[in-house]
């Protein structure tokens, strides 16, 4: 029997279709599975409360048409959508893309996804869904209101905007947990409803907007209080009553058990909106910290690294690597260690190039960027991070054991002579060499400007004395309200100077200890607002003037 022939043109030309959940808003939520859909798309297709946190995951020039929105009006009117979302996948797929279809929550509880799945499989298109994680599941977690207990409570699930009368009947005759899905200005009316079925009014109800995400906000009532709470809590009225929230009636709401289980409200800085004035690439790990606190971290850079203006001193020192000129080289910062791979990358050098040579780096940030490199460093203080750390376990030059006495040193054009001073006490000869330029940045948009003097941001971190002065010329003076955090003596004698007051001063050196040392702070704060019984507040949300500026 002969093998059969087939004809592949029409399959290789068919596009694919991934449904998507992206989750109820945070970003950390995306499974496994859909980071790998989205890293291979042509196309993202996405509601627009969700772009966001898949975007990020996509790849480079992926296209992302916008779908069509439609107001009430329009609705009412009976006008449709130009192009909506089925149409585009359609159109996609059909043009041989592979079509990433994210929709908020979970594919399988979102009707019109199910919708456009049926109109692939009616034309041929071949898809797949990628579970999410449903707002009705992932919003109670995060809002600290489990939905069971170990008796097996029932749990029902209900959209407040399409629940029929007997829907309501049945849950006001049952005592399971009931999550519903409304708005922050129909909430009442649900509530409303479920008493009218037989729920008692003293049942108990959690209500949360933008779940799951810093913006998270819960409020604990009743059914038959819960308008009230709101009202006094100023939510409503609003203009932003449409908003979606997800609410849970029933006894594992309660208060009692949710002030136990709030886990992620109450993190030390939840909600915080810092400012980290430092460039993207020195700031990426400090954020990643700051987000496990809660925070919202908000990256300025004040300060931009050009080459030297004379490349010469640079050129003469790598070459004087690779020739065995050198026994040391010590990196000051990541900075020196970017400048030096691109010389290297410029010569068609590598990590090779270091052999025979020991090589010291001034702490665990610029350490991790000589890994990244390829090189493992031969010294790291063991004490403070620093010039002077560095200092401490540096050994001294012996003409028997170090067969040649010189240092390299590739550094800012602004840099202090501490280390070289103390290397040449040491015994050894240093060629001090500038490897980049430091320069004050651009200002930050009008929009960050304004926020910095107006109040807009909870904290700023200062790193260093050079951020404290290069915010101030580029962007202003952070507010009085603005809690100020510095990483050493030194800077905050600088913020000082300029007018600051500084609220909270690292133990050691570090940006991580910095980090820690503001969320301590936070959490103090936090503590002392509850056993005074006084709402938990943001510094941004204090009235301006509430807190006079040190004066110097």
């Amino acid at each position: 029997m002969s093998p059969t022939t087939y004809d592949l043109t029409a399959y290789s030309a068919s596009g694919h279709v991934t449904f998507l959940g992206a989750g109820p808003g945070d970003p950390g939520l995306l499974t496994l599975r859909a980071v790998e859909a989205l890293a291979g798309a042509d196309v993202l297709i996405a509601e627009p409360d969700v772009l966001e946190v898949v975007r990020g995951h996509a790849r480079a020039g992926v296209s992302t048409p916008a779908l069509t929105v439609v107001d009430e009006a329009s609705t009412a009117a009976g006008i449709p959508a130009i192009r909506d979302a089925a149409n585009l996948v359609m159109e996609a797929a059909r043009g041989g893309k592979r079509v990433v279809r994210a929709v908020t929550g979970d594919p399988g509880l979102d009707g019109g996804a199910g919708t456009e799945m049926l109109a692939c499989a009616a034309a041929g298109i071949s898809f797949e869904v990628v579970p999410g994680i449903a707002a009705a599941v992932g919003v109670p977690a995060y809002a600290g209101v489990p939905l069971r207990d170990a008796q097996g409570t029932d749990v029902r699930m209900v959209d407040a905007r399409t629940a029929s009368e007997r829907c309501w009947t049945e849950i006001g005759a049952s005592d399971g947990t009931v999550v519903v899905s409304t708005t922050l200005e129909t909430v009442g009316a649900a509530a409303g409803e479920m008493v009218a079925a037989g729920r008692k009014p003293d049942t108990p109800m959690t209500v949360t907007v933008a779940g799951t995400t810093t913006r998270q906000r819960t409020w604990t009532a009743t059914l038959g209080t819960i308008a009230q709470t709101l009202k006094q809590a100023k939510v409503l009225p609003s203009p932003d009553g449409h908003q979606s929230v997800i609410a849970v009636v029933g006894e594992r709401s309660s208060a009692a058990q949710r002030d136990q289980l709030a886990w992620f409200e109450s993190k030390a800085l939840f909600g915080w909106k810092v400012l980290v004035p430092r460039t993207k690439e020195q700031s990426a790990s400090l954020s990643d910290q700051l987000r496990s606190y809660g925070a919202v971290p908000h990256e300025v850079p004040t300060i931009a690294v050009e080459p030297p203006r004379t490349p010469q001193q640079m050129e003469r020192a790598v070459k004087g690597l690779v020739t065995g000129r050198y026994e040391w080289i010590a990196f000051t910062s990541v900075n020196a260690v970017k400048a030096v791979r691109e010389k290297f990358e410029e010569y068609g050098l590598d990590a090779r190039a270091f052999a025979g040579i020991k090589v010291a780096a001034v702490g665990d940030q610029t350490a991790a960027s000589l890994v990244e490199f390829g090189v493992k460093p031969d010294l790291v203080p063991s004490g403070e991070q620093s010039a002077a750390g560095l200092l401490e376990d540096w050994p001294p030059y012996d003409p028997v054991f170090d067969p040649i006495d010189r240092v390299f040193l590739p550094r800012a054009d602004i840099a202090t002579e501490t280390l070289v001073a103390g290397l040449i006490e040491l015994g050894w000869e240093v060629d001090d060499v500038t490897a980049y330029r430091t320069v004050r940045a651009s200002p930050p948009p009008a929009e960050t400007r304004e926020a910095i003097k107006g109040g807009g941001f909870d904290a700023v971190l200062f790193t260093s004395s050079s951020t404290v002065r290069n915010l101030v010329g580029i962007a202003g003076k952070p507010h009085n309200v603005t809690v100020i955090a510095c990483i050493g003596p030194a800077t905050a004698k600088t913020a000082e100077e300029h007018g600051l007051r500084v609220d909270v001063l690292s133990p050691e050196p570090s940006v991580h200890k910095l980090a820690e040392a503001l969320a301590a702070f936070g959490t103090q704060r936090r503590e002392t607002a509850k056993e005074a019984g006084d709402p938990v507040t943001r510094p941004s949300e204090r009235r301006p003037g509430s807190r006079r500026r040190r004066t110097t």
